[in-house]
């Protein structure tokens, strides 16, 4: 046909169509399995779109390696071999697959994009030539101007730059997913082992012990308690025996073995705001053998802590005790065989403010003394109902915080005494009235210090005047002190006012002191220590006590419930009157049970 000239005429040109038809039927009949192979290879419908201009591919290529110069980087990070087109062949292509219309290759659908003129494949293989018409439109393309053909290949260059952010972008999201995928197929559990952790009872475990964390108690073998409604109670009891020079620490006591009972316990409360304590003691003693001893005291207070609104808060105490009179008492009757039982109902309540760094606390008191009656050696009894009184007290004390650790304050205390009995057996008028005043610094530095220490001066008038008023310093202090871990040092100090129905006498002042130590020597192995020295200033005659008292101790405890306990006391009074010295030394020796 290519050898045919337009300037034939139409007869001519008909009969060498003819001509040519009837020669390729001939070939065809003679050689079928070439035309087969022809017709395989030339199947479907060549698109115009596919046969490209020499200036569209020119404009391909600059795309091309436009292209290539935006995707090193990309491709220097990804180690997967770049997807090929792959020929097209009968059977070859799976039904989920794309097949480019113009090659006949199958590719990737990711790397479909926008543009299906843009690709990475190879150009496709050059078909037959096309026809008069597709010759005649690629001239016409030539002959468009050369500005046409720069916008479109500055279009295929965005298209391209575009293609390949995708790209990258779908392929970084990939990997993402593929990771994620990775780490929550590992966490999942099957359904086969979930079901059998809940069915294996040995399938939870504990940890390694090398794994566990806890952490050490502060003091194994302290009480653990017992809970009882909103409080724990940490119960104890001790029993043992004392082997004593003096058996009641007396001018004319002996030596004797008594037994020791004694009953302590002490609950805390476990509410979220307030609190409250209760405390308790009981001691009983009785003789096992040597001088007759039988007696029996006891304490119990409880504190309650509230706070108020507007930065108020309160302090409420109750309390009771009973006591013998003691035999190195000043009250102490000579030639009975039972000392008179003094019983103490007290009880106090206090309201605290914060003004800035000013700190107030306004406490108001109440305490009941009453005394039973002394049985004589004769087997009679002696009232003791005139040495009853009741003592109401106010005290006001202001502070002033300097730090966090450091608060001075200064209190101001005033008070009443008054007896049952306006007039005693005597015929004195006892009641009395007070005024004290004291200065004073109190402690907060956590563990290592805390506590508060003061001095001032008291005095109680009496009301009948032929009787001097009771009058001193006072000092009082409360403090503990940790040098260490494991040691403790405590100071106490105590002023008191005691009084008498002596005929004649106003009563005394009692200073009291005691300097303690504790030592955990060892996890179950604890020492213990004390130091005190009492000293006592009679009113209204020339005379005063003097006692000095050491004691130290071991408790070792067995386990959490139970330890022995010893401890060796020694105690001397010395006055300057008559009948009053004596000096005690015992031992002591017991079991103690705690829970």
């Amino acid at each position: 046909m290519s050898g045919v000239q337009p300037e034939k005429s139409t007869g001519r040109r008909g009969k060498a169509v003819c001509t040519l038809l009837l020669a390729t039927s001939m070939l065809g009949l003679l050689r079928p399995g070439q035309l087969h192979a022809q017709e395989t290879e030339l199947r479907g419908e060549v698109s115009e779109s596919a046969i490209l201009s020499d200036q569209q591919r020119k404009a391909r290529q600059l795309a091309l390696a436009a292209q290539g110069q935006q995707q090193p980087a990309n491709a220097a990070q990804d180690d997967t071999p770049p997807r090929t087109y792959l020929p097209a062949s009968a059977g070859a292509v799976p039904d989920d697959t794309n097949t480019d219309a113009a090659t006949g290759s199958i590719f990737d659908p990711q790397q479909a994009t926008e543009d299906t003129s843009i690709d990475n494949a190879t150009p496709p293989k050059p078909r037959r030539r096309p026809s008069s018409a597709g010759q005649k439109a690629a001239d016409q393309d030539k002959a468009k101007p050369d500005a046409k053909a720069t916008d479109k290949s500055k279009k295929k260059k965005k298209a391209a730059t575009a293609t390949t952010d995708t790209t990258a972008a779908a392929a970084n999201d990939t990997d993402n997913a593929t990771t994620d995928q990775e780490a929550a197929n590992r966490r999942a559990l099957t359904v086969d082992s979930a079901d059998r952790q809940k069915l294996d009872p040995g399938a939870e475990r504990t940890a390694a012990i090398e794994g566990q964390n806890k952490k050490a108690e502060d003091d194994p073998f302290a009480a653990t308690g017992v809970k009882w409604g909103s409080f724990v109670i940490r119960p104890s009891i001790e029993q043992g025996l004392t082997a004593t020079t003096n058996g009641d620490s007396s001018s004319a006591g002996t030596s004797a073995l008594l037994s020791e009972t004694a009953l302590r316990f002490t609950a805390v409360s476990d509410w979220r705001e307030n609190s409250a304590t209760i405390d308790g003691y009981g001691l009983f003693r009785e003789t096992v053998s040597g001088y007759r001893v039988h007696d029996a005291q006891g304490r119990i207070e409880g504190q309650f802590n509230m706070d108020l609104d507007n930065e108020l808060r309160a302090i409420a105490k109750l309390g009771y005790e009973a006591v013998p009179e003691t035999a190195s008492s000043p009250n102490a009757i000579a030639g009975v065989s039972t000392q008179p039982l003094r019983q103490t109902i007290d009880g106090s309540l206090g309201v605290e403010k914060a003004v800035g760094k000013m700190q107030y606390t306004l406490t108001g008191a109440v305490s009941h003394d009453f005394y039973g009656d002394a049985e004589l050696s004769d087997g009679t009894s002696l009232s003791q109902k005139d040495q009853d009184n009741t003592l109401y007290t106010a005290t006001l004390r202001a502070g002033y915080e300097i730090s966090p650790a450091l608060t001075p304050f200064t209190e101001i205390e005033i008070g009443r005494r008054a007896y049952v009995q306006r007039v005693d057996n005597e015929g004195f008028e006892r009641s009395s009235t007070r005024l004290g005043a004291r200065a004073g610094l109190q402690l907060d530095m956590g563990e290592k210090l805390s506590g508060e220490f003061s001095a001032g001066w008291l005095r109680e008038a009496i009301d009948d005047k032929s009787l001097e008023a009771v009058s001193g310093a006072t000092v009082n202090a409360d403090l503990k002190w940790s040098p260490e871990r494991g040691t403790t040092i405590g100071l106490t100090g105590k002023t008191t006012v005691e009084t008498t129905t002596t005929a004649g006498e106003s009563g005394d002042i009692l200073y009291s002191g005691r300097l303690t130590g504790e030592r955990q020597i060892r996890a179950n192995l604890t020492a213990n220590a004390a130091l005190g020295l009492d000293w006592r200033h009679y009113v209204g005659i020339d005379g005063h006590d003097r006692i000095l008292t050491a004691e130290t101790g071991l408790t070792w405890w067995l386990n959490r419930y139970a330890g022995l306990t010893t401890r060796v006391r020694t105690e001397k009074l010395t006055s300057n009157l008559p009948g009053r010295d004596y000096t005690a030394n015992s031992i002591y020796l017991g079991l103690k049970v705690q829970r």
